[in-house]
């Protein structure tokens, strides 16, 4: 409990609690944990700062995946989206409106799911497709920790079991290169077979916060949102041959991520194509960009304050100290065992806020272990994958749960830890947290 990586997740999480803006949490939770494992102050400094540089990919990443959403919602297809979808809601205000609640939700799933297997731009969706349909959720008194959850699932469940899009990244690239410089050899068409399980967690969690939790109705307050800059300019009127463009342009850019492998690439050609397409003069297209990385400059921001986080977390060496410990009293008891590193990988996830970050960081140490202690390939692998995607979908500075606040609290009636983190942390954390134990013991 004294180690500096707890001490720091901990404190992380509690000033997050009290409303403390999460660059700050985060900031101060680094200093502290440098400070307590006996770090100089200008040493903790400097990790701190060297990790904020590892920060700078994901956020260049997040501000050209807006850009790139931002130039999609020009183009009129989130337009035609939403109104379709509100005006379902309207048509139906006084009958079988249980039906249009539950295919609204299955939409808002299929999206997220898509946002990271088909057309990867990821959380850059949801801040231009959510705020137009509050007034729709209001209509139909739904909760919006429900819409919290599928967002949220959809962001997880998919990346950590699909390999497509950010799966093939999560598992292919990630998961499956650390594993085997981890020590284990094991076929990439493997990987989605060990996280079958947990992903059925996944699963048991969204069912249980639709039907369960949060099934009966809230009222929240119509507030008119104010538009913006790019709101305010007429979109490119949606004619057939211009869906059908723009649908073209976007499966290119789809097309361009995959062959490249690289986000940033993707969504810049997939910005410039529907640009180009629309016929916007420099200066317009100069806007739009600006409007798309203000929209998702916040996050930026936060992944890379959680970089520095991390930066400081491994030059404490408090996270193999942390997992070395633990190896002392597992002894060969697996069942023990698998739930001690789940739960470690709990809170160094929590801490990080990414689940792409921590895999460098938990492979090379859980590998080994779980070999030792005699866990199949396959079982170390659900290990290594769940540990690293446990604290995704419930941390404070998590993009999974960063976003859905994004397009929720447009008008400021949603909360970020109370009303996604805390739901998220319950409804995915814990079945995660069991299902891959049992995964672990199974496989």
């Amino acid at each position: 409990m004294l180690n500096p990586v707890v001490i720091s997740v901990c404190l992380m999480l509690l000033l997050s609690l009290l409303r403390v803006n999460v660059v700050l949490a985060l900031s101060v939770s680094a200093m502290v944990g440098g400070l307590l494992s006996h770090m100089s102050l200008a040493d903790t400094i400097a990790s701190f700062e060297a990790g904020l540089g590892d920060g700078a990919q994901i956020a260049l990443s997040y501000a050209l995946l807006g850009a790139f959403a931002v130039a999609i919602s020009r183009s009129g297809l989130t337009d035609l989206i939403a109104n379709k979808i509100v005006s379902t809601v309207d048509k139906n205000r006084d009958k079988h409106l249980s039906r249009v609640k539950w295919l609204m939700l299955v939409a808002i799933i299929l999206m997220a799911v898509s946002s990271q297997n088909l057309v990867p731009v990821h959380i850059a969706f949801i801040p231009i497709l959510i705020p137009p349909l509050l007034a729709a959720f209001n209509q139909l008194n739904i909760d919006r920790r429900i819409i919290a959850c599928c967002i949220t699932f959809g962001l997880v469940t998919t990346y950590m079991w699909l390999p497509y899009g950010f799966g093939s990244i999560f598992l292919n690239q990630l998961l499956h290169s650390n594993i085997e410089s981890a020590g284990l050899v094991i076929e990439r068409s493997q990987l989605p077979k060990a996280m079958t399980i947990p992903a059925i967690g996944m699963i048991v969690g969204l069912l249980t916060a639709i039907f369960v939790s949060y099934r009966k109705p809230r009222q929240y307050k119509t507030v008119e949102l104010i538009p913006t800059e790019s709101e305010t300019q007429t979109s490119t009127p949606l004619s057939k041959g211009r869906l059908i463009m723009n649908v073209v342009i976007i499966l290119l850019a789809l097309a361009i991520n995959v062959y490249t492998e690289s986000i940033i690439i993707g969504a810049l050609c997939g910005f410039l194509m529907l640009t180009t397409a629309a016929g916007l003069r420099p200066q317009s297209s100069q806007d739009l960009f600006v409007e798309g990385v203000k929209l998702m400059a916040l996050i930026g921001f936060i992944m890379i304050a959680a970089n520095g986080f991390a930066g400081v977390m491994k030059a404490t060496g408090g996270v193999p100290e942390l997992v070395a410990n633990a190896g002392q009293i597992l002894g060969s008891n697996k069942m023990f065992a698998a739930a001690v590193l789940l739960i470690m990988g709990l809170l160094i996830t929590m801490g990080i806020g990414s689940s792409f970050s921590t895999i460098p960081i938990i492979a090379a140490i859980y590998v080994p272990l779980a070999l030792s202690l005699g866990f199949s390939d396959l079982a170390t692998v659900a290990l290594v994958g769940t540990a690293a995607a446990l604290g995704d979908a419930g941390s404070p500075a998590s993009d999974s749960t960063l976003g859905p606040t994004a397009g929720l609290n447009s008008d400021g009636q949603h909360d970020h830890i109370w009303d996604t983190v805390v739901p998220t942390f319950l409804h995915f954390n814990l079945p995660l947290l069991v299902f891959g134990w049992i995964a672990a013991i199974v496989l």
